[in-house]
């Protein structure tokens, strides 16, 4: 079996860094060796050290002076929005009625969502992220394309189509059966081969009736180890829409625990306005808020409470993510330069550590993945980016100047993006240098 040698500064966390100096929270080699077999990390540490175990058959690849860090992780995102991005001038629901929907309709077409699904995940790759939780269609062809293009990719990926019967017109409308119908299919076709992984995704409570909530929650119960997706309590007017179509529920989180849709795989994108009682019982049930700060600001919906969700008696698991198309970038630097923003009008900080964990140790255990990806560890999948923190001349110039990791973790979040991007493994394959960039 052919080994690959990579060798660079290697940088990757044990757990969350309480302080910008909690060494213990991370493993820093100056001269870090990665040795890789069939797609997986054998050996990582001191390049010296590795070196000796790699024998001569192997591939050496020398990174210095980068940054080499597990893949990006982003855990909430749309793919059939690529041609929405960037659209001017509207709040959620009105955004959703005017870009989206029309934008998804698209997707009945196979062709279609295989173009989309090639270009989407290129663009994840070259902005270092080798693992998205994605939101399809709620067209069958649109799971089916996607997911063909990520096995073909070898990249581990979660996503799921979603189910939505009423609220949008007729082009991206399924029925509870036929949402429930065609999620069995997909999971018996994708999930759990090569590395899919298949998510139950009602899209959320205003597009789905009870009587599709009731098939969502079915399927959690038949499937109690897929991931469950949706959305939850992003803006005002969605929250207020939510009451009048479940008039009996305490507040929006109880529609989705009525139905049995939380827990320790069920991922709430936004959870910006909850109440105690709401972040009380996604904390009691281990589901996870999804941090997407990009998209918070396009559509003015309002500032996520990073910190106090942790700090909280009942802490909140969070996960990071562009949501591309409300969100402005596929760049999970760029997203996370928008999230300390965010936090600091929250009168909050994140330390750079803070934010580099997120993006890829956090996201990985909010995401119940970390035993495969996340990490630089010995036995995980060798998905990895290779950061350049002078890839620009602005960067470079910055550099002369910095001193620390810290500072350099810093910059590559404030001013990195595709650029930064060196190279990408996937699974051990280098990817971006393969693309017809």
């Amino acid at each position: 079996m052919t080994s690959t040698l990579l060798r660079g500064r290697t940088l990757s966390f044990v757990r969350w860094p309480q302080t910008i100096d909690d060494h213990s929270a991370w493993r820093y080699e100056e001269d870090g060796g990665l040795l890789i077999r069939d797609g997986r990390i054998v050996a990582a540490g001191a390049y010296a050290d590795v070196e000796k175990q790699a024998g001569e058959a192997a591939k050496k690849i020398d990174h210095r002076p980068h940054l080499l860090l597990p893949g990006f992780i982003d855990a909430h995102v749309h793919f059939p929005q690529m041609q929405i991005i960037a659209s001017y001038g509207a709040e959620l629901l009105d955004w959703l009625n005017t870009y989206t929907f029309p934008e998804e309709t698209k997707f009945a077409n196979a062709q279609h969502g295989r173009r989309i699904a090639r270009l989407f995940l290129d663009e994840m790759v070259r902005h270092g992220t080798t693992t998205v939780a994605a939101y399809c269609s709620v067209h069958k062809a649109s799971a089916e394309a996607f997911f063909a293009e990520s096995h073909d990719r070898n990249m581990l990926n979660i996503a799921g189509k979603v189910m939505m019967d009423r609220n949008a017109p007729d082009g991206v409308l399924d029925t509870p059966q036929s949402g429930y119908d065609d999620s069995k299919a997909l999971i018996a076709q994708w999930h759990g081969k090569g590395r899919q992984h298949y998510a139950i995704t009602p899209r959320f409570a205003i597009t789905s009736s009870p009587d599709q909530m009731e098939m969502a929650g079915a399927l959690c119960r038949e499937y109690p180890d897929l991931h469950m997706q949706t959305h939850l309590s992003e803006n005002h007017a969605e929250i207020a829409f939510t009451q009048e179509l479940y008039p009996w529920s305490r507040d929006y989180t109880d529609v989705y625990e009525h139905y049995g849709l939380l827990g320790k795989k069920s991922l709430f994108g936004h959870c910006i306005h909850l109440s105690d009682r709401e972040a009380d019982a996604l904390s009691d049930s281990g589901s996870v808020a999804v941090f997407c700060p990009t998209s918070n600001l396009f559509l003015g919906s309002g500032l996520f409470d990073y910190q106090r969700f942790r700090r909280r008696d009942k802490p909140v698991r969070i996960a990071a993510a562009t949501d591309v198309g409300g969100g402005t970038n596929y760049s999970m630097l760029r997203t996370m330069d928008e999230g300390y923003k965010v936090i600091a009008l929250n009168g909050e900080k994140l330390n750079p550590f803070q934010s580099f964990w997120q993006m890829t140790r956090g996201n990985a255990e909010a995401l119940s993945v970390a035993e495969k990806i996340g990490t630089l560890d010995e036995g995980s999948d060798a998905d990895i980016v290779v950061l350049d923190a002078r890839a620009t001349p602005a960067m470079r110039l910055r550099m002369e100047t910095v001193e620390t990791l810290a500072q350099e973790l810093f910059l590559l979040q404030t001013l990195g993006d595709d650029r930064t991007v060196r190279e990408v493994y996937v699974a051990g394959r280098a990817a971006k240098s393969d693309m017809a960039i």
